[in-house]
Parts: structure tokens; C-alpha cells; sequence
């Protein structure tokens, strides 16, 4: 079988690129085995990338082992914690095509015959399965794994906590000297934030999608079985270019149908709604919220994984991992188990030897904490084509409830307003122009929303956005209105004092303004200016609005 490197390594018209992997150091020997690109995102900025050169040592030791010849190459990754609440969060989003872009520059530029892919944090793992799709040639991802819970008074503490302490401290509820301790606890090891935040809800989809070995989401980073996870992917690796096992033979559209199943069992994080879609397009499936909301009313929830509740990824870890909840999801026919993974086995003989839910962290689905899924896209008047909400991290007192419309454009105002303590019980806090175009970039909006939880009103108050929200967000936070305000979507039509009628059972949000007055509203809107750009975000905005012309958003 022609294997891509064969366009660098064989005949004598490539005499030219030998020379250059001899520069290198490569032996013959060397160039005469498959050729297996390592995409490590480490780098020593971000907390969940920190140790990637450990496990990016450990994947090309699997390789070697197994005959091949790894090569490693580096990844871009942003930290969404760091660039929280400042201007560094509008690269966040827009830098997953940017990662998806790099892998297949590097892999078509350099003719590599597999991938092993290593990222970790939010953006990063579903970039590189969107290069996988896209490439696709063979590929397996092996992410770093999940930090370690804080710990402070016996208590389990995440990067959450530390949000929402910020809250407590601007509500006068807690001192500066807690605060300062707070900082020192909540992250006290490398990995993906402790919770199940969208790093670690996108490397557990990774497993429930088959492009990721079992252990995957949850084996702790510091671990020495992460190591070993590591050194098996590498080894896996070989296998699947041997079979010619590719990422569009594995990520099918019921393999996405698998994934979104332990979406909703697991209670992963909103930004779900975004990354599976991305992937299932390259992937040539087809993902839309409505198939979402299908998907929620069949699964039941059997996580509650901080921010929804009070257990970590060790936790899930200790409860088996995402292979508990996978298992007792096939026990009642809720996965498909005839599909191929990684592994070289189906989904069902993965799932064998899975634990059985162990009640506390994993609930069986014959007492679930819910029936219905952690997600729900909602649909009404200001958000005809759709919006997300995890309702597993909301208390049932906000499921169906009206609000009363505090109206900001931007998370600036929002965020000047909430620490004023200008928010009341029963407002909803609507933070509009945060769209992929709008803000531009979609930021996360971890502030406002911790602010609230911090200061005591999670439970009281509602927040809307076209914009998202970081995965460890708890309450009625709606985010990813669309279409958004800066495409003239209705959100821009709200108006401080409107009523909002939210009711999560039935996937519905609706401004309670009558439709002549929200055209009336729409005849005298005029859109606030656009922000000035520089740099490749003028890009981006410029390539969404081109799409936004033929409709190819």
C-alpha cells in the first residue's frame, strides 16, 4: 500500500527531501517506516498543557515501540481561564480553525502518514478532531487529563470557585485574606480544570465519539496511567494505519448520535453545542439543536460533576470513568454499540469489563437525577433559531420562570452593573453584540455569571447572551441566542423592563412584547458601530461576514 511519506522518502527524484530528514538526523531505517505526526499543544502557559511534553515523549515511545517514526510538532493553544474578561477571550473561539488549519498544514506539508494528536484544553481538542475529519488520514487523540481537585477545609475546590469568589468578595461575603487563599488552592496540579468544564466535557466526547482509547476523559494528569494511556495510543496508532482505519470510518453520524447521548449523562458543558457541530461538518454528519433537544428527552442525567455538583474528575475517575456512564447508557439502549473506535474494537467490547454506576457519582438510569439530558436548546421570539442552557446546573426554581429584562451591550456594562450591585432578584441580565461577529469572537463569560452564583443570586436571577459562557457556569445562564444582535437577531430588540418567559421542560424562551412591537422596535434599530480590529481577527470577522452572505453559517 502507498503510504503518503512515500512522496518524501522513495525514488531517486526525492533524493532532495532525504537530505533534509538527514539534517535531521533520521537513519534509513527510520525513513523507511511509516511516518506518524505528533501535534503536541504543550507549551508553558497554559495549566492543562503544561506536562504535554511528557505525554507527547511517552505517545512517541508507543510509536517507536510499535514501528513507527514519530515526528512532533506544536500546536497553538489559549488558555480560556488567563484570557478571561479582557480582550485576549475574543481569540479564543476563532483560534480552533486556526489549530484545525495549522494540523492540516503541517500533516499535508510534511506527508504524514498518521496523527496522534495532543491537546487538552477547551478549544484545542476539537480542533485537532476537526483536522482529523478533515484530513482524514488515520488519527487518535490523547489529551493531557484533568488537574486534581483544590482542596480547602475538607471541601473539593475548582477554577469555578475561584469566579464565584470574586462574587462573594464584591458582595462583602468574603474577606481578601480568603480570597488570597482561595488563589493558592483551587488549581494545585497541571491538567484540564477540575470540573466538568468544556475541556474536559470535549476530552470525554472524545472516548463517546470512538476517536479517543477508554480513559481518555478522566485519567487524572499526574497520574503514571496517563503515561501508560500515552504510550498505548501511540502503539494504537500503528494499528489503525496497518487496518486503514480513518476518522470518517469512526466519527459517523451515530457515532455524534453516541456522543451527544453522554453529552447529556454526563451534564458537559454548553460549548458542546458548539464544538460537536464543527467536528460533525467536517466529519460530513450534520448536528442541529433540535437533534440535541431529541437526543436530551431519551437520556437521562446521571452526572453532577462540579459546577452542577459537588463531585471532580478524580471522582468520576474513581467511578469508572466514562466508560460507568457509557455502559449503563448501552445497558438500556441508548448507544449504539456495533460502532469501531480507536481501539480496534466495537463500542459494546469496549464496554465489557465497564463498572457498574456506583449511585453516588454515577447514577444508573433507573434513578437518574433527571430524566432528561444536561442540555436543552431553547426556541421562541428572541431566539428563533435556537439558544443552549445546561439545565443540570440549575435549580428547578428557574426552569419556568419570567424575568424581568436588564439590557447591556456588551459584558463590560454587565459586568459594571452586577458588581454595583444594580441586579435585583427576579432581573434578567441580557448581554447582547458578544456574538462570533458581534464581539467579535463569541467570547466566554465566566464573570458575570460567577458573579451572580458568588453573590448569592444564581438562584434568583437569569442571564442571556448571543455570546457563551465558560463551561463551569452554573444557573440560568442562556447562552448562543442567535441569530445574534449584531446579524439584527431579536435579542437586539430587548429593551430594559421587558418581560422574558423562560421554560426549559418546553425548550422555550419568548420576550412577552407583542410581534407588532417588536417590528416597530426593529424599524427604528440602528446597530451600534463596529468595534476597531487589527491583526488576523479582522480576518475572522471579515471571512464570517463573506459566509454570512452566501449563508454558509
Amino acid at each position: 500500500m502507498n503510504r503518503p511519506s512515500d512522496n518524501v522518502f522513495k525514488g531517486a527524484q526525492r533524493a532532495p527531501h532525504r537530505s533534509l530528514f538527514y539534517a535531521l538526523g533520521f537513519t534509513e531505517e527510520e525513513m523507511r517506516r511509516p511516518l506518524i505526526g505528533v501535534a503536541s499543544a504543550f507549551s508553558e502557559i497554559v495549566p492543562g498543557h503544561m506536562h504535554l511534553d511528557k505525554i507527547a515523549e511517552a505517545v512517541k515511545s508507543g510509536v517507536r515501540l510499535a514501528g513507527g517514526t514519530p515526528v512532533l510538532f506544536p500546536v497553538i493553544g489559549v488558555c480560556d481561564g488567563i484570557a478571561m474578561g479582557h480582550a485576549g477571550m475574543n481569540y479564543s473561539l476563532p483560534s480552533r480553525d486556526l489549530i484545525a488549519d495549522s494540523v492540516e498544514t503541517m500533516a499535508l506539508a510534511h506527508c504524514f502518514d498518521a496523527l496522534v494528536l495532543i491537546p487538552n484544553c477547551d478549544k484545542i481538542v476539537p480542533a485537532m478532531l476537526m483536522a482529523a475529519a478533515r484530513l482524514n488520514i488515520p488519527a487518535i487523540v490523547c489529551s493531557g487529563g484533568p488537574m486534581l481537585a483544590g482542596r480547602r477545609g475538607g471541601a473539593g475546590l475548582s477554577l469555578s470557585n475561584m469566579f464565584e469568589a470574586v462574587g462573594a468578595y464584591g458582595a462583602g461575603t468574603m474577606d481578601a485574606e480568603t480570597l488570597c487563599d482561595y488563589e493558592k488552592t483551587v488549581c494545585p496540579t497541571c491538567g484540564s480544570c477540575s470540573g466538568m468544564f468544556t475541556a474536559n466535557s470535549m476530552n470525554c466526547l472524545c472516548e463517546a465519539v470512538g476517536m479517543a482509547l477508554p480513559g481518555n476523559g478522566s485519567v487524572p494528569a499526574v497520574s503514571a496511567e496517563r503515561i501508560r494511556l500515552a504510550k498505548e495510543s501511540g502503539r494504537m496508532i500503528m494499528a489503525l494505519l496497518e487496518k486503514n482505519i480513518r476518522p470518517r470510518d469512526i466519527m459517523t453520524p451515530a457515532a455524534f448520535e453516541n456522543a451527544l447521548a453522554v453529552d447529556m449523562a454526563l451534564g458537559c458543558s454548553t460549548n458542546t453545542a458548539l464544538h460537536l457541530p464543527a467536528i460533525a461538518r467536517e466529519a460530513g454528519a450534520d448536528i442541529s439543536l433540535s437533534m440535541i433537544n431529541e437526543i436530551s428527552a431519551r437520556t437521562p442525567n446521571l452526572c453532577h460533576l462540579s459546577p452542577a455538583g459537588p463531585h471532580f474528575m478524580e471522582d468520576l475517575y474513581a467511578a469508572g470513568g466514562v466508560p460507568a456512564v457509557m455502559g449503563e447508557l448501552l445497558r438500556k439502549n441508548l448507544l449504539d454499540g456495533a460502532l469501531i473506535t480507536v481501539s480496534g474494537k466495537t463500542v459494546a467490547e469496549n464496554l465489557k469489563t465497564a463498572p457498574k454506576p456506583d449511585g453516588v457519582v454515577v447514577h444508573s438510569a433507573d434513578e437518574p437525577y433527571s430524566e432528561t439530558g444536561g442540555l436543552a436548546a431553547l426556541f421562541g421570539n428572541i431566539a428563533p433559531e435556537g439558544s443552549i442552557v445546561k439545565r443540570s446546573a440549575m435549580d428547578p426554581s428557574m426552569l419556568t420562570r419570567t424575568f424581568t429584562a436588564r439590557v447591556f451591550d456588551g459584558e463590560d456594562a454587565a459586568n459594571a452593573a452586577i458588581f454595583g450591585r444594580e441586579i435585583k432578584p427576579g432581573d434578567m441580565v441580557v448581554i447582547r453584540y458578544e456574538g462570533p461577529l458581534g464581539g467579535p469572537g463569541m467570547r466566554e463569560m465566566l464573570g458575570p455569571t460567577s458573579a451572580l452564583a458568588g453573590m448569592g443570586l444564581d438562584k434568583e436571577v437569569s442571564l442571556i447572551t448571543d455570546g457563551r459562557f465558560s463551561g463551569a457556569t452554573r444557573g440560568a445562564a442562556i447562552g448562543h441566542a442567535a441569530p445574534e444582535a449584531a446579524c439584527g437577531g431579536p435579542i437586539a430588540l430587548l429593551r430594559d423592563g421587558d418581560l422574558v418567559a423562560v421554560d426549559v421542560p418546553n425548550n422555550s424562551i419568548n420576550a412577552l412584547v407583542s410581534g407588532e412591537e417588536l417590528e416597530r422596535r426593529r424599524a427604528e434599530f440602528v446597530p451600534p458601530p463596529e468595534k476597531p480590529l487589527t491583526g488576523w481577527l479582522q480576518k475572522y470577522r471579515e471571512l464570517l461576514k463573506m459566509n454570512l452572505i452566501k449563508g454558509d453559517v
